[in-house]
Protein backbone atom coordinates (compact mmCIF):
# COMPACT_ATOMS: atom_id res chain seq x y z
CA UNK A 1 0.00 0.00 0.00
CA UNK A 2 1.39 3.83 -0.35
CA UNK A 3 1.70 5.74 2.20
CA UNK A 4 -1.08 8.12 3.27
CA UNK A 5 -1.08 11.53 2.36
CA UNK A 6 -4.74 12.78 4.06
CA UNK A 7 -3.75 14.47 7.43
CA UNK A 8 -3.39 11.94 10.65
CA UNK A 9 -5.39 14.44 12.42
CA UNK A 10 -4.89 13.03 16.30
CA UNK A 11 -3.01 9.61 16.92
CA UNK A 12 -3.58 8.36 20.60
CA UNK A 13 -2.32 5.16 21.36
CA UNK A 14 -5.12 3.91 23.59
CA UNK A 15 -3.71 0.67 24.68
CA UNK A 16 -0.45 2.17 26.28
CA UNK A 17 -1.21 -0.15 29.03
CA UNK A 18 -0.27 -3.17 26.63
CA UNK A 19 2.68 -2.18 25.25
CA UNK A 20 4.08 -0.98 28.89
CA UNK A 21 3.16 -4.63 30.16
CA UNK A 22 4.73 -6.11 26.68
CA UNK A 23 7.78 -3.77 26.33
CA UNK A 24 10.08 -4.97 23.32
CA UNK A 25 7.73 -7.91 23.00
CA UNK A 26 5.86 -5.95 20.28
CA UNK A 27 8.71 -6.62 18.13
CA UNK A 28 6.38 -8.69 15.69
CA UNK A 29 3.85 -6.29 16.50
CA UNK A 30 2.91 -3.41 13.99
CA UNK A 31 -0.13 -0.44 14.52
CA UNK A 32 -3.70 -0.54 13.01
CA UNK A 33 -5.57 2.50 12.00
CA UNK A 34 -9.27 3.12 12.00
CA UNK A 35 -10.07 6.35 9.34
CA UNK A 36 -12.53 8.32 9.30
CA UNK A 37 -14.57 9.57 6.10
CA UNK A 38 -15.44 13.13 7.72
CA UNK A 39 -14.17 15.94 6.62
CA UNK A 40 -14.00 19.59 7.70
CA UNK A 41 -14.89 22.66 6.41
CA UNK A 42 -12.16 23.36 3.89
CA UNK A 43 -12.39 19.63 2.33
CA UNK A 44 -9.67 18.23 4.46
CA UNK A 45 -10.07 14.59 5.64
CA UNK A 46 -9.73 14.12 9.12
CA UNK A 47 -8.46 11.19 10.55
CA UNK A 48 -9.60 10.86 14.45
CA UNK A 49 -7.45 7.99 15.04
CA UNK A 50 -7.06 4.78 17.75
CA UNK A 51 -3.63 3.38 17.17
CA UNK A 52 -3.37 -0.54 18.97
CA UNK A 53 -0.81 -2.95 18.92
CA UNK A 54 -1.72 -5.49 16.54
CA UNK A 55 -0.04 -8.50 14.19
CA UNK A 56 0.52 -6.78 11.01
CA UNK A 57 2.75 -8.34 7.61
CA UNK A 58 5.96 -6.48 7.22
CA UNK A 59 4.19 -5.58 3.93
CA UNK A 60 1.20 -6.72 1.48
CA UNK A 61 1.83 -7.69 -1.87
CA UNK A 62 0.21 -4.56 -3.25
CA UNK A 63 3.01 -2.37 -1.53
CA UNK A 64 5.68 -4.27 -4.11
CA UNK A 65 6.17 -3.61 -7.46
CA UNK A 66 8.33 -6.29 -8.92
CA UNK A 67 8.67 -5.00 -12.25
CA UNK A 68 12.52 -5.09 -13.74
CA UNK A 69 13.90 -1.92 -14.24
CA UNK A 70 17.23 -2.97 -15.00
CA UNK A 71 16.61 -2.52 -18.95
CA UNK A 72 16.68 1.04 -18.29
CA UNK A 73 19.70 2.63 -16.68
CA UNK A 74 19.52 6.47 -15.74
CA UNK A 75 21.44 8.59 -17.68
CA UNK A 76 21.15 11.55 -15.08
CA UNK A 77 20.62 10.76 -11.47
CA UNK A 78 19.45 13.93 -8.89
CA UNK A 79 19.06 13.28 -5.51
CA UNK A 80 17.53 16.11 -3.18
CA UNK A 81 17.83 16.12 0.65
CA UNK A 82 16.27 18.27 2.98
CA UNK A 83 18.83 18.09 5.99
CA UNK A 84 16.65 17.66 8.97
CA UNK A 85 12.88 17.14 7.22
CA UNK A 86 10.96 14.77 8.27
CA UNK A 87 7.34 14.07 7.58
CA UNK A 88 5.72 17.11 9.08
CA UNK A 89 8.28 19.60 7.70
CA UNK A 90 7.16 18.59 3.71
CA UNK A 91 3.35 18.74 5.61
CA UNK A 92 4.25 22.46 6.82
CA UNK A 93 5.44 23.97 3.64
CA UNK A 94 2.40 21.78 2.05
CA UNK A 95 0.04 23.52 4.68
CA UNK A 96 1.37 27.01 3.36
CA UNK A 97 1.21 26.75 0.14
CA UNK A 98 -1.85 24.76 -0.76
CA UNK A 99 -3.41 24.41 2.88
CA UNK A 100 -4.27 20.88 1.74
CA UNK A 101 -2.19 17.35 1.35
CA UNK A 102 -0.86 16.50 -0.88
CA UNK A 103 0.47 19.82 -2.79
CA UNK A 104 3.46 19.26 -4.65
CA UNK A 105 4.08 17.11 -7.79
CA UNK A 106 6.82 15.41 -6.06
CA UNK A 107 4.33 14.00 -3.81
CA UNK A 108 2.44 12.19 -6.37
CA UNK A 109 5.74 10.73 -7.47
CA UNK A 110 5.05 6.73 -8.53
CA UNK A 111 7.36 5.11 -5.84
CA UNK A 112 6.21 7.21 -2.30
CA UNK A 113 7.90 5.46 0.89
CA UNK A 114 9.14 6.19 4.23
CA UNK A 115 12.83 5.63 4.58
CA UNK A 116 15.03 4.80 8.15
CA UNK A 117 18.03 6.63 9.18
CA UNK A 118 19.60 5.24 11.62
CA UNK A 119 23.52 5.12 11.86
CA UNK A 120 25.43 1.76 12.37
CA UNK A 121 24.86 -0.58 15.21
CA UNK A 122 21.08 1.50 15.23
CA UNK A 123 17.52 0.54 14.35
CA UNK A 124 14.24 1.81 13.49
CA UNK A 125 11.75 -0.27 15.39
CA UNK A 126 8.42 0.30 14.02
CA UNK A 127 6.39 -2.02 16.40
CA UNK A 128 7.28 0.05 19.45
CA UNK A 129 7.59 3.70 17.78
CA UNK A 130 3.68 4.29 18.00
CA UNK A 131 4.02 3.12 22.02
CA UNK A 132 6.14 5.94 23.58
CA UNK A 133 6.23 9.47 22.16
CA UNK A 134 9.89 9.93 23.15
CA UNK A 135 11.42 6.37 21.49
CA UNK A 136 12.87 8.71 18.33
CA UNK A 137 14.52 10.99 20.46
CA UNK A 138 17.51 7.93 20.68
CA UNK A 139 19.85 6.39 18.46
CA UNK A 140 19.65 9.33 15.77
CA UNK A 141 21.85 9.39 12.64
CA UNK A 142 23.90 12.46 11.82
CA UNK A 143 24.25 13.69 9.14
CA UNK A 144 27.84 12.52 8.30
CA UNK A 145 26.73 9.28 8.55
CA UNK A 146 23.37 9.60 6.77
CA UNK A 147 24.95 11.02 3.68
CA UNK A 148 28.06 8.10 3.48
CA UNK A 149 24.34 5.78 3.89
CA UNK A 150 22.97 7.86 0.82
CA UNK A 151 25.61 8.15 -1.04
CA UNK A 152 27.72 4.67 -0.76
CA UNK A 153 25.16 2.33 0.94
CA UNK A 154 27.17 2.05 4.28
CA UNK A 155 26.50 2.19 7.57
CA UNK A 156 28.87 4.17 9.64
CA UNK A 157 29.55 5.99 12.95
CA UNK A 158 28.52 9.31 13.40
CA UNK A 159 30.80 11.98 12.00
CA UNK A 160 31.96 9.12 9.64
CA UNK A 161 32.36 11.08 6.00
CA UNK A 162 32.58 8.75 3.09
CA UNK A 163 34.36 5.63 5.43
CA UNK A 164 33.18 2.68 7.10
CA UNK A 165 33.45 1.89 10.75
CA UNK A 166 37.07 1.19 10.79
CA UNK A 167 37.34 4.60 8.68
CA UNK A 168 38.27 2.72 4.96
CA UNK A 169 37.24 5.14 2.16
CA UNK A 170 34.37 3.54 0.92
CA UNK A 171 33.12 3.91 -3.16
CA UNK A 172 30.60 6.89 -3.59
CA UNK A 173 27.50 7.96 -6.30
CA UNK A 174 29.84 10.90 -7.41
CA UNK A 175 33.08 8.13 -7.73
CA UNK A 176 30.69 6.18 -9.82
CA UNK A 177 29.34 8.38 -11.65
CA UNK A 178 32.88 9.70 -12.53
CA UNK A 179 34.17 6.27 -13.63
CA UNK A 180 30.76 6.15 -15.54
CA UNK A 181 31.80 9.30 -17.83
CA UNK A 182 29.64 11.49 -16.16
CA UNK A 183 29.57 14.98 -14.90
CA UNK A 184 28.86 15.13 -11.36
CA UNK A 185 27.95 17.86 -8.43
CA UNK A 186 26.64 18.87 -5.38
CA UNK A 187 24.70 21.98 -4.42
CA UNK A 188 23.54 23.12 -0.89
CA UNK A 189 22.31 26.03 0.94
CA UNK A 190 24.81 25.66 3.87
CA UNK A 191 28.79 25.73 3.49
CA UNK A 192 29.87 23.43 0.69
CA UNK A 193 32.17 21.63 2.98
CA UNK A 194 29.50 20.71 5.65
CA UNK A 195 28.52 16.65 6.19
CA UNK A 196 26.02 16.13 3.63
CA UNK A 197 27.63 17.74 0.56
CA UNK A 198 31.12 16.45 1.62
CA UNK A 199 29.27 12.91 2.21
CA UNK A 200 28.76 12.52 -1.80
CA UNK A 201 32.27 13.96 -2.73
CA UNK A 202 34.93 13.13 -0.02
CA UNK A 203 36.81 10.76 2.99
CA UNK A 204 37.08 11.98 6.01
CA UNK A 205 36.98 10.39 9.62
CA UNK A 206 35.34 13.61 11.18
CA UNK A 207 33.08 15.75 9.13
CA UNK A 208 34.55 18.41 11.49
CA UNK A 209 37.48 18.63 9.99
CA UNK A 210 36.61 21.24 7.69
CA UNK A 211 39.01 23.41 5.79
CA UNK A 212 40.84 19.74 5.10
CA UNK A 213 37.11 18.40 3.77
CA UNK A 214 37.38 21.96 1.58
CA UNK A 215 40.77 21.35 0.37
CA UNK A 216 40.27 17.92 -0.76
CA UNK A 217 36.87 18.44 -2.43
CA UNK A 218 38.35 21.70 -4.10
CA UNK A 219 42.05 19.87 -4.96
CA UNK A 220 41.62 15.75 -5.00
CA UNK A 221 37.76 15.31 -6.49
CA UNK A 222 36.65 15.24 -9.83
CA UNK A 223 33.31 17.22 -9.23
CA UNK A 224 32.37 19.22 -11.72
CA UNK A 225 30.11 21.61 -9.93
CA UNK A 226 30.54 22.90 -6.61
CA UNK A 227 27.96 25.60 -4.76
CA UNK A 228 27.41 26.33 -1.70
CA UNK A 229 27.74 28.83 1.29
CA UNK A 230 30.79 29.64 4.08
CA UNK A 231 32.22 32.44 2.23
CA UNK A 232 35.47 33.49 4.15
CA UNK A 233 34.46 37.51 3.32
CA UNK A 234 31.29 37.59 4.32
CA UNK A 235 28.58 37.61 7.24
CA UNK A 236 25.19 36.50 7.80
CA UNK A 237 23.77 39.01 6.16
CA UNK A 238 26.04 38.99 2.67
CA UNK A 239 28.20 42.00 3.73
CA UNK A 240 31.66 42.32 4.07
CA UNK A 241 33.12 41.71 7.46
CA UNK A 242 36.43 43.27 7.01
CA UNK A 243 38.10 40.51 8.13
CA UNK A 244 38.49 36.72 6.82
CA UNK A 245 36.97 33.64 8.68
CA UNK A 246 38.62 30.73 7.42
CA UNK A 247 36.65 27.96 9.25
CA UNK A 248 34.70 26.05 6.28
CA UNK A 249 37.72 26.68 3.68
CA UNK A 250 41.75 27.61 4.02
CA UNK A 251 42.94 30.74 3.14
CA UNK A 252 45.32 28.25 1.13
CA UNK A 253 42.40 26.80 -0.69
CA UNK A 254 40.41 30.01 -1.16
CA UNK A 255 43.32 32.01 -2.47
CA UNK A 256 43.95 29.63 -5.04
CA UNK A 257 40.04 29.91 -5.98
CA UNK A 258 40.84 33.21 -6.31
CA UNK A 259 43.48 33.41 -8.66
CA UNK A 260 42.48 31.04 -11.10
CA UNK A 261 45.20 28.02 -10.19
CA UNK A 262 43.12 25.87 -8.25
CA UNK A 263 41.61 22.39 -9.16
CA UNK A 264 43.69 18.76 -10.52
CA UNK A 265 43.21 16.87 -12.90
CA UNK A 266 39.54 15.99 -12.59
CA UNK A 267 39.43 14.09 -15.84
CA UNK A 268 42.83 12.21 -16.22
CA UNK A 269 44.62 13.31 -18.88
CA UNK A 270 47.43 15.08 -17.05
CA UNK A 271 46.00 18.47 -17.39
CA UNK A 272 45.18 20.65 -14.10
CA UNK A 273 41.62 21.39 -14.63
CA UNK A 274 41.07 24.15 -12.55
CA UNK A 275 37.96 25.75 -11.09
CA UNK A 276 35.67 29.07 -12.54
CA UNK A 277 34.69 31.04 -9.45
CA UNK A 278 31.34 32.11 -9.00
CA UNK A 279 30.42 34.34 -6.14
CA UNK A 280 27.65 37.16 -7.17
CA UNK A 281 23.86 36.25 -7.44
CA UNK A 282 23.76 38.05 -10.95
CA UNK A 283 27.03 35.26 -12.27
CA UNK A 284 24.93 32.17 -10.62
CA UNK A 285 21.67 33.66 -12.68
CA UNK A 286 23.63 34.48 -15.97
CA UNK A 287 25.30 30.95 -15.60
CA UNK A 288 21.75 29.22 -15.22
CA UNK A 289 21.40 29.95 -19.28
CA UNK A 290 24.17 30.04 -21.97
CA UNK A 291 27.24 28.89 -22.17
CA UNK A 292 29.17 27.40 -19.44
CA UNK A 293 32.68 26.70 -18.29
CA UNK A 294 34.50 22.99 -17.42
CA UNK A 295 33.97 23.20 -13.86
CA UNK A 296 32.18 25.46 -11.52
CA UNK A 297 32.61 26.59 -8.00
CA UNK A 298 30.02 28.51 -6.37
CA UNK A 299 30.06 30.15 -3.79
CA UNK A 300 27.61 32.38 -2.25
CA UNK A 301 28.44 35.91 -0.52
CA UNK A 302 27.36 34.62 2.74
CA UNK A 303 28.93 33.29 5.55
CA UNK A 304 27.04 30.06 6.89
CA UNK A 305 23.58 30.06 4.88
CA UNK A 306 21.82 31.70 2.01
CA UNK A 307 19.37 32.98 4.13
CA UNK A 308 18.24 30.91 7.80
CA UNK A 309 21.28 32.66 9.66
CA UNK A 310 20.18 36.63 8.35
CA UNK A 311 19.56 39.00 11.45
CA UNK A 312 16.11 40.30 12.12
CA UNK A 313 13.16 38.58 14.71
CA UNK A 314 14.32 34.66 13.88
CA UNK A 315 10.26 33.57 15.22
CA UNK A 316 8.72 35.87 12.68
CA UNK A 317 6.12 34.30 10.40
CA UNK A 318 7.98 33.43 7.20
CA UNK A 319 9.26 36.11 4.68
CA UNK A 320 7.92 38.92 7.70
CA UNK A 321 11.87 39.45 8.02
CA UNK A 322 12.78 40.68 4.22
CA UNK A 323 15.24 38.29 2.56
CA UNK A 324 19.13 38.84 1.60
CA UNK A 325 18.45 40.34 -1.91
CA UNK A 326 22.27 39.86 -2.65
CA UNK A 327 22.58 36.45 -2.47
CA UNK A 328 21.08 33.33 -4.68
CA UNK A 329 18.40 31.47 -4.14
CA UNK A 330 18.63 27.29 -4.07
CA UNK A 331 16.62 27.51 -6.71
CA UNK A 332 18.90 29.72 -8.66
CA UNK A 333 21.57 27.33 -7.73
CA UNK A 334 20.01 24.36 -8.94
CA UNK A 335 19.15 25.89 -12.45
CA UNK A 336 22.62 26.84 -13.19
CA UNK A 337 24.15 23.16 -11.58
CA UNK A 338 21.78 21.90 -14.60
CA UNK A 339 23.07 24.12 -17.10
CA UNK A 340 26.96 23.06 -16.24
CA UNK A 341 26.48 19.51 -16.10
CA UNK A 342 23.95 18.86 -18.92
CA UNK A 343 26.53 19.37 -21.38
CA UNK A 344 27.57 15.95 -21.03
CA UNK A 345 26.67 13.83 -23.47
CA UNK A 346 27.44 10.64 -20.84
CA UNK A 347 24.63 12.55 -18.27
CA UNK A 348 25.41 13.63 -15.34
CA UNK A 349 24.81 13.03 -11.14
CA UNK A 350 24.02 15.80 -8.95
CA UNK A 351 23.24 16.05 -5.26
CA UNK A 352 21.23 19.33 -3.84
CA UNK A 353 20.49 19.63 -0.43
CA UNK A 354 18.05 21.74 1.55
CA UNK A 355 20.74 22.01 3.87
CA UNK A 356 19.43 24.64 6.40
CA UNK A 357 16.16 22.81 6.89
CA UNK A 358 17.99 21.36 9.76
CA UNK A 359 19.54 24.80 11.01
CA UNK A 360 15.78 26.05 11.12
CA UNK A 361 14.57 22.68 12.65
CA UNK A 362 17.63 22.73 15.73
CA UNK A 363 16.37 26.64 16.72
CA UNK A 364 12.86 25.58 16.24
CA UNK A 365 12.12 28.66 14.30
CA UNK A 366 8.92 27.69 12.58
CA UNK A 367 8.65 30.62 9.86
CA UNK A 368 12.52 30.12 8.47
CA UNK A 369 11.21 26.15 8.27
CA UNK A 370 9.18 27.21 5.95
CA UNK A 371 11.23 29.82 3.96
CA UNK A 372 13.49 26.81 3.79
CA UNK A 373 11.04 24.19 2.74
CA UNK A 374 10.00 26.65 0.27
CA UNK A 375 12.87 26.76 -1.66
CA UNK A 376 13.96 23.73 -1.47
CA UNK A 377 10.50 22.47 -2.98
CA UNK A 378 10.81 25.19 -5.70
CA UNK A 379 14.08 23.63 -6.21
CA UNK A 380 12.40 20.08 -7.11
CA UNK A 381 9.76 22.20 -9.17
CA UNK A 382 12.55 23.82 -11.28
CA UNK A 383 14.07 20.04 -11.63
CA UNK A 384 10.53 18.93 -12.60
CA UNK A 385 10.69 21.46 -15.33
CA UNK A 386 13.63 20.73 -16.96
CA UNK A 387 13.07 16.92 -16.97
CA UNK A 388 10.08 17.86 -19.18
CA UNK A 389 12.15 20.62 -21.11
CA UNK A 390 15.49 19.08 -21.58
CA UNK A 391 15.42 15.59 -20.56
CA UNK A 392 12.43 13.03 -19.84
CA UNK A 393 11.44 10.64 -17.10
CA UNK A 394 12.86 7.71 -18.86
CA UNK A 395 16.52 8.68 -18.81
CA UNK A 396 16.49 10.56 -15.48
CA UNK A 397 15.72 9.14 -12.42
CA UNK A 398 14.89 12.37 -9.47
CA UNK A 399 15.06 11.01 -5.82
CA UNK A 400 13.90 13.38 -3.11
CA UNK A 401 14.33 12.13 0.78
CA UNK A 402 16.11 13.64 3.93
CA UNK A 403 18.97 12.59 6.06
CA UNK A 404 16.81 12.33 9.02
CA UNK A 405 14.11 14.63 11.29
CA UNK A 406 15.19 17.37 13.64
CA UNK A 407 13.48 18.97 16.22
CA UNK A 408 10.29 16.17 16.34
CA UNK A 409 7.89 18.30 15.36
CA UNK A 410 3.92 17.39 16.00
CA UNK A 411 1.01 19.40 15.64
CA UNK A 412 0.24 21.14 18.81
CA UNK A 413 -1.09 19.14 21.96
CA UNK A 414 0.99 16.27 21.45
CA UNK A 415 3.36 14.42 24.23
CA UNK A 416 3.41 11.67 26.37
CA UNK A 417 0.48 12.45 27.93
CA UNK A 418 -1.00 10.70 31.42
CA UNK A 419 -3.25 9.01 29.10
CA UNK A 420 -0.62 7.57 26.76
CA UNK A 421 1.49 8.86 23.87
CA UNK A 422 -0.48 11.20 21.39
CA UNK A 423 0.19 13.19 18.24
CA UNK A 424 -1.89 15.70 16.68
CA UNK A 425 -1.24 16.62 13.04
CA UNK A 426 -0.59 20.53 12.40
CA UNK A 427 -3.39 22.97 12.11
CA UNK A 428 -3.47 24.14 8.71
CA UNK A 429 -4.54 27.85 8.99
CA UNK A 430 -4.71 28.42 4.95
CA UNK A 431 -2.15 29.66 2.48
CA UNK A 432 0.20 32.12 3.25
CA UNK A 433 -0.16 31.43 6.62
CA UNK A 434 2.47 29.72 9.59
CA UNK A 435 0.46 26.45 10.33
CA UNK A 436 0.14 25.83 14.25
CA UNK A 437 3.39 23.16 15.30
CA UNK A 438 5.08 22.44 17.91
CA UNK A 439 8.24 21.79 18.61
CA UNK A 440 10.05 18.78 21.32
CA UNK A 441 13.35 18.23 20.82
CA UNK A 442 16.33 20.91 19.36
CA UNK A 443 17.72 17.78 18.03
CA UNK A 444 17.91 14.94 15.57
CA UNK A 445 15.63 11.78 15.89
CA UNK A 446 15.08 8.71 14.99
CA UNK A 447 12.26 9.26 12.89
CA UNK A 448 11.31 7.56 9.53
CA UNK A 449 11.53 10.33 6.74
CA UNK A 450 10.06 10.67 3.45
CA UNK A 451 11.21 8.87 0.08
CA UNK A 452 9.79 10.30 -3.20
CA UNK A 453 11.33 8.74 -6.81
CA UNK A 454 10.34 8.92 -10.28
CA UNK A 455 12.21 7.97 -13.50
CA UNK A 456 14.27 4.69 -14.37
CA UNK A 457 14.63 2.54 -11.71
CA UNK A 458 12.32 4.01 -9.32
CA UNK A 459 9.89 1.30 -8.79
CA UNK A 460 13.18 -0.85 -7.66
CA UNK A 461 12.68 0.99 -4.55
CA UNK A 462 9.27 -1.04 -3.92
CA UNK A 463 11.41 -4.25 -3.87
CA UNK A 464 14.21 -2.78 -0.87
CA UNK A 465 11.60 -2.59 1.76
CA UNK A 466 12.47 -3.30 5.30
CA UNK A 467 9.58 -2.92 7.30
CA UNK A 468 5.90 -1.70 7.94
CA UNK A 469 5.45 1.13 9.65
CA UNK A 470 1.67 1.43 11.14
CA UNK A 471 1.58 5.22 10.25
CA UNK A 472 4.11 5.75 7.88
CA UNK A 473 3.67 2.46 5.66
CA UNK A 474 6.24 0.73 3.96
CA UNK A 475 9.96 2.04 4.31
CA UNK A 476 13.31 1.12 2.94
CA UNK A 477 16.49 2.33 4.92
CA UNK A 478 18.85 4.70 3.53
CA UNK A 479 21.74 2.53 2.21
CA UNK A 480 19.30 1.17 -0.32
CA UNK A 481 19.26 5.12 -2.33
CA UNK A 482 23.27 4.17 -3.28
CA UNK A 483 22.48 0.28 -3.53
CA UNK A 484 19.70 0.31 -6.16
CA UNK A 485 21.36 3.49 -7.89
CA UNK A 486 24.77 1.09 -7.71
CA UNK A 487 22.83 -1.68 -9.46
CA UNK A 488 21.20 0.29 -11.94
CA UNK A 489 24.65 1.59 -13.01
CA UNK A 490 25.59 -2.36 -12.80
CA UNK A 491 28.56 -1.59 -10.67
CA UNK A 492 27.59 -4.70 -8.57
Amino acid sequence: MRIRSGIFGSIVLGLVALCIAFGVGFAGRGTILKDSKDKDKEGLKQFPQEVVCRDKPKHTPNDVDHKDNLKHSPKNVIIFIADGGGFNHFRADDYYECNQIPCRPCERFPARLAMSTYPVGGEYNAKVAWCSFDYVENGATDSAAAATAMAAGVKTYNAGIGVDVNGNPVLNLLERAEQLGKATGVVTSVPFSHATPAGFVIHNGDRNNYTQIAADMIEESAADVIMGCGHPLYNADGKLTGTSHYNYIGAAAWAGLVNGTAGGDADADGIPDHWTLVQTRAEFQTLAAGLTPKRVFGIAQVYKTLQEDRSGDALAAPYQVPLTQTVPTLEEMTVAALNVLDEDPNGFFVMIEGGAVDWAAHANYSGRLIEEMNDFNRSIDAVINWVNQNSDWGETLVIITADHETGHLTGPGSGQLPEGPVWNDLVANGPGNLPTMEWHSGSHTNSLVPFFAKGPGAQLFKNTIDGYDSVRGPYIDNTDIANVIFTLWHSH
